[in-house]
């Protein structure tokens, strides 16, 4: 039986280019050779093309490594070749697996260039992969739909620039503690928990660093953090939602941020989490709506707050959630039933079996 030629995508431009690495090393070292030929790409910050050695381990990493794509390679992986432009071995590929987070290939980017060469690819296309990147417009459009989210306000760069008065006005009239975001950044780059008013203004511009897009969100005092997990469903069943998981942040950290999520021990990763029946069945309902309305495919994490009352409010989505061996999106599935060899071949084939392009 021939072999699947599997292309996987990693590295890229934006903030979470590490992770991205990581993510895409998981991937790689828990893919059956025997099934598939493996074809490792890196994408430099300044968008070289690097085709690398499959080689199992991939990488030979610690803990705290944030591993980097260069012209001569990666880690422990040297460069095979490199080019300006997509390599002739991506045209060559059966299906691929973009493992990039953030701008540049979690948003629409990466997915709308292989559409244009007609190549199977795992997660969502352009569209769906475009509004879920920014929190500015999948927030809106989730409101619009009557879908249950916290209060919010919407920073454009040409108010910022010309009525930063009037925006302050409007960000104080939710109240403190405020979170204060970039729109299209992930990993919790760019992110500060604010109380108090004098900070706002300082807290916006360090965001804007990230992306001139920023959101604004009212804290939800004493809400739990909670995450599941969606996959689109084999044939043409509807999707599925795994059972959801819980973040707690130990003391030393306000909110699940980089360094809580990736650098040390300071938080509890909960899954299966303890739920009312009910709230869990509401909480699962939501995801795989949520997952349908922004026509997503392959995979989302969608994230919610449950608040002291059991209401649950959508949070966001993330169409390429992280996917290294720590991370919640295959733990959950994995408490779900399917280990994490089992969840990467599901959206390989799902991806191979969906039509190509407009469908």
């Amino acid at each position: 039986m021939e072999k699947i030629r599997v292309g996987v995508l990693f590295g890229g431009r934006s903030s979470e280019h590490s992770i991205s690495c990581i993510s895409a090393n998981s991937i790689i070292n828990n893919l059956d050779r025997k099934k598939y030929e493996v074809v490792p790409i890196g994408i430099t910050a300044d968008n070289l093309w690097v085709v690398m050695e499959d080689k199992n381990p991939f990488l030979n990493l610690t803990k705290t490594d944030l591993p980097e794509v260069t012209k001569e390679g990666i880690q422990t992986n040297k460069a095979i070749k490199v080019s300006q432009t997509p390599p002739d071995e991506l045209i060559s590929l059966d299906v691929i697996f973009p493992v990039l987070h953030g701008p540049y290939g979690e948003d629409g980017t990466i997915q709308g260039l292989i559409d244009l060469h007609a190549i199977a690819f795992v997660g969502s296309g352009v569209l769906g992969s475009a509004i879920s990147m920014d929190k500015t417009t999948s927030k809106a459009l989730l409101k619009v739909a009557g879908f249950p989210v916290g209060d919010f306000v919407t920073i454009l760069d040409s108010q910022w620039q010309n009525d930063k008065a009037n925006v302050l006005n409007k960000v104080k009239e939710l109240g403190l503690p405020v979170f204060v975001k970039p729109a299209r950044a992930g990993s919790s780059l760019g992110i500060q928990k604010v109380k108090e008013a004098g900070k706002i203004e300082s807290a916006i511009e360090e965001a804007r660093v990230h992306d001139k897009r920023i959101i604004v969100e009212k804290a939800i005092e004493e809400a739990r953090e909670i995450e599941c997990g969606v996959i689109t469903g084999e044939g043409k069943k509807a999707s599925r939602a795994s059972l959801p998981a819980e973040i707690i942040v130990k003391s030393g950290h306000e909110f699940y941020d980089f360094e809580a999520k990736y650098l040390d021990d300071s938080v509890d990763l909960v899954v299966p989490v303890k739920l009312d029946k009910k709230v869990q069945e509401e909480l699962q309902e939501f995801a795989t709506r949520v997952f349908d309305f922004f026509n997503c495919e392959g995979l989302a994490r969608v994230d919610f707050f449950v608040t002291k009352d059991n209401e649950v409010l959508v949070s966001e989505i993330n169409t390429m959630p992280g996917f290294t061996s720590i991370s919640m999106f295959p733990r959950m599935w994995e408490k779900t039933g399917m280990k994490y060899s089992e969840l990467v071949d599901y959206l390989i084939k799902e991806a191979i079996d969906r039509p190509v392009g407009l469908h």
